[in-house]
């Protein structure tokens, strides 16, 4: 899954879920691609800090919202 695409399915999962912060609309989109999706982001997590500092469900949700926020660009 690229950025982009993540950040496609974060934006949908946002509108159908409104009262969700960040951290648990992550979450959702995590436990929603399974193990396999879990994996695959705990891993890109790995790749990206160089350091493993967890279980895999935690990094995965940290990826996610690392790209979202980082793709969201600064704040005004």
């Amino acid at each position: 899954m690229t950025a982009e695409e993540l950040i496609v399915e974060f934006a949908l999962t946002r509108l159908d879920h409104p009262d969700l912060d960040f951290e648990e609309i992550a979450a959702l989109l995590v436990r929603r691609g399974g193990p396999e999706r879990e994996l695959e982001f705990a891993s890109r997590n790995l790749a990206d800090r160089d350091e493993l500092r967890g279980a895999p469900f935690p990094m995965a949700v940290e990826y996610v919202l690392r790209v979202v926020l980082t793709l969201r660009g600064p704040s005004d």
